[in-house]
């Protein structure tokens, strides 16, 4: 039962990549409108920047990670073969 759950919190394809990412940036542009509120003037606008800088930082390891995942997943298979026995 416990891996269900698991499963339900690791990112495994680009589709869910980008519904996360587009989640952190209504968040981040949210924040940042705050931030300009909060702060009126350049500060405010920088915080805004700075919140949306985040979510292309953030983005672009999301996707990293995620091709790295499926790289090593050809990887292993091309190692075991196709039936996963060793190439002789």
């Amino acid at each position: 039962m416990w891996k269900r759950i698991k499963r339900l919190f690791i990112i495994k394809t680009r589709f869910e990549a980008c519904l996360i990412v587009y989640a952190l940036g209504l968040g981040a542009i949210e924040r940042g409108l705050h931030y300009r509120v909060d702060y009126p003037g350049v500060g405010g606008w920088l915080l805004l920047l700075a919140c949306t800088g985040s979510v292309f930082l953030a983005g672009a390891k999301i996707f990293d990670c995620i091709r790295y995942e499926d790289e090593r997943k050809a990887d292993a298979q091309r190692m075991l073969g196709v039936n996963g026995n060793m190439p002789s």
